[in-house]
């Protein structure tokens, strides 16, 4: 049984490797080499990222209102069949229409798979007393985005970028099988003491006002970061062709950064924790606004890993717990409200840059846009301490 939970945990980190590692993300770092090749401009980018948003939005709405309790399994193998088949094909068009359909397409399989994966994997982990793995599981994001950069500079030599897209989606395809055969759905049951003890620990539902509109500041500011930063370090005179390293830091530092917010959050509670990973993460995004050189990106990129995924492990986690009866739905409304921040946030930073000539503004801007939703999250540490001083109480009865 304990084999059959590593494979059940190892299938869910594949399939986010599959759909947020590559499929999502590894648009950043191609991007610069599709750029010098077709020469378009950051609006042109920009557009591109945000349709690939636009069906992530989609697809996160889609998942929380539909109820596919019972056929998540097939739901999520088709989605990740539809997230190879459009990784694929990017590499076999220049028509910038064809691009933001398939990005668009692609943003809604990413989605279905974040929301379908997570709420297979966190009952799972419930259901066996295990949620403080969920921070292994986020961790196939990191995970995904550092083989990314470790594939993309040998493909990009031996096939140009169309082979790039082409050659990752045959490494989320030979994935995919094991997904296949380890991420199958079994009923779980969860022991009320346990409902009761997570109650406990974070604040009550009426208060998940706040963490949706947080996190939707935290989708409209971060993904400035997430989608630009490697075509931002490409034009500076630091990194030159080099410039994917900055992508495999942000991978390199994403991989733990899950299970270590996750761990923090048991300590300091998730509210706090999360304060604290979206301060750091604007102090990493604007850092290269003020900065200029190779030590500043990779520190910016340093941070910002160590925090983008780990923000999302906190606040997809915080909101199961505190409506675990629907934890699809509560997962796909945050996702949703996320959605919505980065579908903006792309094209605000294109347009602004290509006006600018430069990403200072936008960097500036969409830190100071996580740094309020961090300050709106402040009213919830109270819930926190006063119900770890319950459980202290609840404990010392028992």
């Amino acid at each position: 049984m304990k084999k059959q939970t590593y494979l059940f945990l190892i299938g869910g980190i594949f399939s986010l490797i599959i759909a947020m590692g590559i499929g999502r993300f590894a648009y950043t770092p191609i991007l610069p080499l599709m750029q010098k090749d077709l020469s378009f401009s950051n609006t042109v980018a920009g557009y591109i990222a945000s349709s690939n948003y636009a069906g992530y939005l989609l697809g996160a709405i889609l998942a929380g209102a539909i109820p596919l309790k019972q056929f998540r399994t097939i739901s999520l193998r088709i989605c990740l069949i539809v997230n190879i088949l459009t990784t694929a094909i990017m590499g076999l068009t220049h028509s910038h229409f064809l691009w933001y359909v398939l990005r668009f397409l692609s943003g809604v399989s990413s989605a279905y798979v974040l929301v379908l994966a997570s709420g297979i994997v966190l009952d799972k982990l419930a259901a066996i007393n295990k949620t403080s793995w969920s921070g292994l599981f986020y961790g196939g994001v990191g995970l995904g985005i550092c083989l990314s950069s470790l594939f993309i500079p040998s493909l990009n030599h031996l096939y140009q970028w169309e082979g790039t897209w082409t050659g990752l989606a045959v490494v989320s395809g030979i994935l995919a099988f094991f997904v296949w055969i380890w991420l199958d759905e079994t009923p779980n049951v969860v022991e009320m003491k346990n409902k009761q003890e997570i109650f406990a620990q974070v604040p009550p539902t009426k208060w998940l006002i706040w963490l949706i509109i947080a996190y939707g500041l935290e989708g409209l500011g971060y993904i400035v970061t997430g989608t630009f930063i490697v075509s931002i370090a490409e034009t500076t005179s630091s990194f030159h062709k080099g410039a994917t390293l900055v992508w495999m830091m942000v991978g390199l530092a994403a991989i733990p950064s899950c299970l270590i917010w996750s761990l923090l959050a048991r300590k300091w509670g998730f509210v706090k924790s999360l304060v604290l990973a979206m301060a750091l993460q604007a102090l990493g995004m604007v850092m290269p606004a003020f900065w200029i050189s190779e030590t500043s990106f990779i520190i910016s990129a340093l941070l910002f890993g160590a925090t983008f995924m780990g923000i999302t492990t906190l606040a997809t986690t915080l909101g199961r717990q505190m409506n675990p009866s629907n934890s699809s739905r509560t997962i796909g409304t945050l996702t949703a409200i996320f959605a919505i921040g980065q579908l903006i946030g792309p094209i605000l930073a294109g347009v602004l840059s290509s006006f600018t000539h430069n990403f200072n503004t936008a960097l500036i801007g969409a830190s100071c846009v996580v740094l309020i939703g961090a300050g709106m999250l402040l009213n919830g540490i109270q819930f926190e301490r006063k119900s770890k001083g319950l459980l202290s109480e609840n404990n010392y009865e028992v």
